[in-house]
Order: structure tokens, then sequence, then C-alpha cells
């Protein structure tokens, strides 16, 4: 027994309504709401109950059997490669690279697993003028160009790959749903039937989702929670340079991050990122620092302009770095230093205009400030490492020894960090001159001597 029914979905966040409003009344947005049309059916209410609550320590817990994806860096930002039966969510804007990277990575996949490459926005004959473009071999690699969710299930059970992908999972339709493909109904219900048939047939699932203009993914915040992994493909169409983040990730640690470069015959994974950040000429106004991203330490050089302004409100401009951590930063110098800011535009950015979310970067961003305005380039082969707190004492970091450890492989000599622990100085005494530091005043005295 079935009946139908309407029921209004906002398509900007998914909540849903009884009857139809102009403004949503979760996100505020105007003109979002789409009447959607379900089919209810009738359940069976026997149910047999197959599985039984259990103690944690009568819970065995078999090794997780990780195959590769064929990077590196892709391996890390999955936390060490591909567990099967894992759903990932790849998302990114358009013409970044979404399709390469993973054409590329099913090439590599399938001489050792079986993979299937289902592509709902192209053709077959468009998917082999680009994998001829990336020159690639594969072994058991098959493409199926299909929108209907029912005849790619239908695919998946036949073919029975180790590795599958959805290339885009905005393209798919259900034929009972009666909304277009794309809304957040469609999204959402041809998501949860993909899980569940790679979950049942231990199937590692790659699944390709578009991004909104404000650069999250679409589709309802229901589909990240579904998925194990969530991954972020960031980059512009100028630089070379992509960044793949991990968001999410039940198997690893969350903002790993992986670097490539686009190159004419497709993406290339950069194993010495710190090379791409940092810059060997020590000029004023310039410092290196060692940021954390994820696991992973590497150098980044922070840039830093300070000219007298000609306007009324002088002008802050960043790249790279939070703009409140650099009026906070502003106001520890003018308070603590005695130099009054005020009187000067400042401009700061990153090596790349990569983004800097750690703290210990703060002692970097105060010194290339302080080098800039007295003109004097800051000390050099030295790294700068230490959060800068309100009362201008430098502050513990974090990951501290990988920090010294990144420092050392590029063959800094010379690193400023906040007081540390005996253990840490003993163990690199002989391989590089550490300066302890407790304050700002301190940092720059021994900086622009």
């Amino acid at each position: 027994m079935s009946s139908k029914f309407s029921t209004f979905i906002c398509q900007n966040c998914g909540s849903e309504t009884s009857q139809y409003f102009g403004r949503c009344v979760n996100c505020k947005k105007w003109n979002t709401i789409v009447e959607e049309k379900k089919t209810s059916k009738s359940k069976t209410t026997n149910i047999n109950k197959s599985k039984t609550s259990k103690l944690f320590n009568e819970i065995e817990i078999e090794k997780i059997s990780r195959f590769t994806s064929g990077f590196s860096e892709f391996d890390r930002v999955l936390g060490g490669g591909i567990v099967p039966g894992s759903i990932v969510l790849l998302g990114g804007e358009p013409g970044i690279g979404k399709s390469t990277i993973v054409l590329q990575s099913a090439g590599e996949i399938s001489l050792n697993e079986k993979v299937l490459y289902i592509t709902a926005e192209e053709s077959l004959e468009q998917v082999k003028i680009r994998w001829e473009r990336l020159n690639q071999n594969s072994l058991d690699l098959k493409i199926y160009a299909e929108t209907n969710l029912s005849f790619i299930i239908q695919e998946i059970k036949s073919v029975k790959p180790s590795f599958a992908i959805i290339d885009s999972i905005q393209a798919i339709n259900n034929d009972e749903m009666e909304s277009s493909p794309g809304s957040v109904s469609q999204v959402r219900t041809c998501s949860s039937e993909l899980q569940q048939i790679a979950k049942e047939n231990n199937i590692a699932l790659l699944i390709i989702g578009h991004v909104t203009k404000d650069g999250a993914l679409a589709g309802p915040k229901t589909l990240e929670h579904l998925v194990d992994v969530v991954l972020n493909f960031e980059g512009d169409n100028i630089a070379s340079h992509r960044l793949l983040r991990s968001v999410k990730n039940r198997f690893g640690s969350t903002f790993e991050i992986g670097i490539f470069e686009m190159l004419e015959n497709g993406l290339k994974e950069v194993q010495n990122p710190s090379s791409i950040f940092t810059n060997k000429e020590n000029i004023s106004g310039v410092t290196t620092t060692i940021t954390n991203q994820g696991s992973r330490p590497f150098a980044v050089d922070i840039q830093a302009l300070v000219n007298k302004t000609f306007y009324n409100n002088p002008r802050r401009t960043t790249t790279g770095v939070n703009i409140n951590r650099l009026h906070q930063i502003l106001a520890v110098i003018e308070k603590h230093v005695g130099i009054k800011l005020s009187d000067y535009d400042c401009y700061i950015a990153t090596g790349g205009g990569f983004e800097i979310n750690d703290p210990s970067s703060d002692l970097g961003v105060a010194i290339s400030i302080l080098s800039s305005l007295k003109n004097i380039p800051p000390s050099k082969n030295c790294a700068f490492i230490g959060e800068l707190g309100l009362s201008g004492q430098v502050r513990q970091a974090s990951n501290l020894r990988a920090k010294i450890d990144e420092a050392i492989r590029l063959g800094i000599k010379n690193i400023l960090i906040p007081k540390t622990t005996n253990e840490i100085k003993n163990n690199f005494r002989d391989i590089i001159q550490i300066k302890e530091i407790s304050d700002i005043n301190e940092a720059m005295r021994y900086a622009l001597r």
C-alpha cells in the first residue's frame, strides 16, 4: 500500500516543511523552497533481530588492510591508503582537477584491483580523450556512462569492483523521486543507496561532489555525515599547485594535506612542499616559519610590507593569514615594543598564498613586520616559531620537535623558539643553533641586530 504526499525542501540547507514559504525559516535564504513529491510505502512491523549488544572486551578488531591510491600524497591524506568498504567524498571548484586526479588514481589502482569508473557528466569518448592526454596505464579499469541510479547499482553488482568512482553525485537521479538531479532530495537519496551497496559488498567508493559559490560542498549537510572521509581539492586556475585537504577522516587525522602540481599531462605530487613556499634570499620584511598542517610540518615564508599611510585609517591586508590575527599582533607590538603602527599601512602575505592557521607562526609575522618597518633583514638562515601572547610573551608551540626536524632537513642553521625542555635542546644541540626567547622584545633584539 503506497500513497503520494508533498513536502517542501530548502535547496540551500535541506530543511523540510509541510507548506511553502518564500523564505527558509532555517537558513533565511529567499526563494529556495521547492515542492517535492514522495511515495510513502507501508512497512511491516515484523523485524527479525539479528544483532546483539556486546561488551568492549568481547569485540575483536581486525587489522585494516588498505590499498594504495597510486599517489603517496593522496595516501597520506587518507591516513595511509584506501580502506575497503569506505566512502570518500571529494569536493572542489569547477576545473580544479577533481576528475583528473581521480582518473589518474583509478588507473594506478587498476593495476592491482578491479576498478569501476562511473561518469554521469561526460560520455565515454570524452573520458577517453582525457585518458589519452594523461597518458596513463590501466589493467582492470572499466568506464560506465550513466545517470540513472538503478542502472548504476546494477552495474556495480555485476562488475563487483574493489574500488568504484561516482563522477558526480549531483548528476545522478533516482526515478522514484520527482525532483530534478542535484536537488537536496536526489543527492541525499542517491548517496544513501550507494553507501548501502558499498558497505554490503565491501566496496571502496569515491564520490565527487560539486561546491557552492561559497566553496562549501553542495547538497545537504547529511551528505558529509553519511561518508567516512571528506576531502577538499583546493587551488586556483592561475597557480599550478593544488592542495588536497582532509576535512573529516574516520581512518586518519583531519586537516592533513597533500600537495600536487598541475602539468600538461596531469597532476604530479610534490614531495618537498617547503621548497615551494620558501625563498633563500635574506631581505627585509621576509621571515621563515615552520607551520603544521595535520601531522605534517613544512616551511613557509611570511612577507610583510609596512609603509607610511596616506589615509585616515591605515590599511591592513592579508593573504594566507587571518586578518584578526594580524590586528592582534599589531596591537601587541604597539603595546609592548612601543612602536606606533597606526601611522602605517601593513600588508602581509605568505609564500604562494598558502593559508596558515597554526598560531606558532605569530612570531614570524611579528618579526617580518618589524623588519620591514626598520628596513633591516632578519637573522640570516633563521626560522621563527612561537605563538605571541597578548602580554608580549612568546608561548609554547605544538609539535615543536617535528618542526625543528623539518628546519634541519631544509638546511636552516638557526631557529628562534619559546622556552623549551632540556631534552629537546640536548637532542639538537650539535645540529642546529637554538635560541630560546621569552618575549617579543627579546626576539626583536636577536632577529634584527
